[in-house]
């Protein structure tokens, strides 16, 4: 607290600082900014340098001295908001996923979009099966380096470019077939196209790349590290559609913005209140790293729920953590609505402009990611034992899980059917969910990464009795699983009812203390006007009474008289010095 009241000071004697904006190129940004210019000054000065103008769905991002991410605000001072000394870093994000990024009236936003989320699959922030990340990388791969030339693409060629942050040679070897051929893929049920990138543009790519990417579960997830009432790791994330709790390779909370009714944080405690049903009320806790992390998730829920559910920007209202009196952070979005942006993205007429496309280099902006050898594939008999474990576990899975049932919007054959009392948890991938490490994209402490990925390479086949212990060994996991989602599920209904019991006598004792704060306010103000001069027929009256009598000459003059004599010996050894 002290350094960042003595940094504060030292920039009030700066009129102007430097600051440079990572761009989405990884290109930089760097101006002189006045010690009392706000954070739309800044972000202005970005869009038009970049020519956009639609810029509701980016904002700026910066890390502060405990590693700690903000969005900076552009409603207060910029000086305000920093905690450290300049000149200051910052990025330029992502802030609010377009639902539909393909609809996106100019070019140049979606190319933006496309680097977001391109640097999101790079640091395993989007993760879904290999097929999807085969058909991602090759639209990356023909947007970058255009049609397949045998001449200068020799063998192997993919394997240059980092597309994951970590990639197996078969899945190198995929990527490169989708990109040199249109592949049609035969399944079991219905036969369709997966992918065609012969003769496709940079901007027709990107355009395709968009349009599946939102198809994911994990479209527009911006992991915050935190963990469940039952100790467990867990990503909370607020998409396009809703807020989202991942947990290993499944999605195992959603509920719709239209289904969130309040949002709150207690120290390090985030609370999400909901509405699945008429008649069910749902209540999720997580515990967040540090409170600053916790300030921070609440804030994103608050502005992502007022951006895509609301209609109007004048029907946002200022939100408080907490309901009762003073206590807890209040905060209100100020920005446009998404229906408000796409009004307005309706009524651009100008002439596109200029794109510059960047190649695909690693990314500058983190350092901590290592890219270690590529890994073997998994064989095959290996992946089958795995994959009957995990249909086996989900089965045993349908009717314990205490989760809310997973929803899709946009894309409900990716997921898995419901039922009356409760739903399996959509799988979105092979691997864990585990967003790599980097300070300015998403630092994750190390302390929450999630579990091992099911499935672990090896090299070379393995004999048959391994396949039987590895097969064991994941039935075994699941019916462990079955025995903990059955114990959550009967401590679940009790755990609310303990919390709802805690909240009341909280607000009960933060209401006793306030009204006797309150009390001893009044007490003061009315011995201040008995013992004044003031002639009011009301004071007169207390001031003739004898408990008022015993009261002045007992404890009110002498106490009068001990503070003048204080006052007097002070003033005195001040003016002896």
């Amino acid at each position: 607290m002290f350094s960042r009241l003595v940094s504060g000071s030292v920039r009030s004697l700066n009129s102007e600082f430097n600051c440079t904006v990572r761009l989405l190129d990884d290109t930089e940004y760097t101006c002189t900014v006045q010690s009392d210019a706000k954070g739309q000054w800044l972000f202005e000065q970005i869009c038009h340098h970049l020519s956009l103008l639609e810029k509701d769905y980016f904002g700026i991002r910066y890390v502060d001295p405990d590693k700690q991410r903000h969005w900076l605000e552009f409603s207060k001072a910029i000086t305000k908001q920093m905690k450290s000394q300049p000149p200051f870093t910052m990025c330029l994000r992502v802030k609010f996923y377009p639902p539909d990024p393909a609809v996106l009236k100019e070019e140049i936003t979606r190319y933006l979009v496309f680097l977001q989320i391109k640097r999101d699959l790079y640091h395993g922030r989007l993760l879904c099966r290999s097929s999807d990340a085969a058909i991602l990388a090759a639209y990356i791969l023909q947007a970058e380096i255009g049609d397949y030339d045998p001449g200068k693409h020799p063998e192997g060629y993919s394997s240059k470019f980092q597309f994951f942050p970590k990639h197996s040679e078969r899945l190198e070897c995929r990527i490169a077939e989708i990109h040199k051929t249109d592949l049609v893929h035969v399944f079991p049920v219905c036969v369709y196209c997966v992918c065609m990138c012969i003769g496709q543009s940079p901007e027709t790519s990107e355009l395709n790349f968009l349009r599946k990417a939102k198809t994911l579960e994990t479209y527009g997830v911006d992991p915050h590290p935190c963990k469940d009432v039952s100790g467990n790791a867990a990503f909370l994330a607020f998409t396009p559609f809703g807020f989202v709790v991942l947990q290993g390779n499944r999605r195992v909370n959603f509920l719709k913005w239209s289904e969130v009714t309040k949002m709150k944080y207690e120290g390090k405690t985030f609370y999400i209140y909901g509405s699945h049903q008429e008649d069910l009320k749902i209540i999720l806790t997580y515990f967040a790293p540090t409170l600053e992390a916790c300030k921070h998730l609440w804030k994103c829920g608050v502005e992502n729920q007022a951006f895509y559910q609301f209609e109007k920007s004048s029907q946002v209202r200022t939100v408080s953590s907490s309901n009762l009196f003073f206590k807890g952070s209040r905060f209100r979005y100020s920005g446009r609505v998404a229906k408000e942006v796409m009004e307005q993205s309706a009524k651009i007429r100008r002439q596109p402009p200029e794109i510059h496309r960047a190649g695909m280099v690693p990314s500058r902006s983190c350092p901590s990611i290592t890219h270690g050898p590529r890994q073997s594939s998994i064989p095959q008999t290996r992946r089958r034992a795995v994959h009957i474990s995990i249909m086996e576990g989900l089965e045993s899975l349908r009717d314990s899980g205490p989760s809310i049932p997973a929803r899709s919007l946009s894309h409900g054959d990716s997921f898995l059917s419901t039922n009356g009392k409760g739903a399996k948890k959509a799988e979105f991938s092979e691997k864990s969910y585990s967003p790599s490490q980097s300070v300015l994209p998403t630092p994750v402490s190390s302390n929450c990464s999630l579990d091992q990925s099911l499935g672990r390479n090896t090299n070379g086949r393995p004999g048959i009795e391994e396949e039987r212990k590895a097969f064991t060994t994941d039935r075994g996991r699941f019916a462990y699983t079955k025995g903990r989602a059955t114990h959550l599920k009967k401590q679940s209904a009790s755990s609310i009812e303990v919390e709802r019991v805690c909240e009341v006598i909280g607000s009960l004792t933060r209401l006793f203390l306030v009204t006797l704060t309150l009390l001893f306010a009044l007490l003061l103000v009315l011995i201040a006007l008995t013992e004044s001069e003031l002639d009011v027929a009301f004071l007169r009256d207390i001031r003739r009474t004898p408990e008022f009598q015993q009261f002045h000459y007992e404890f009110f003059c002498p106490l009068r008289r001990w503070l003048a004599c204080k006052l007097r010996w002070m003033g005195g050894h001040l003016i002896n010095k």
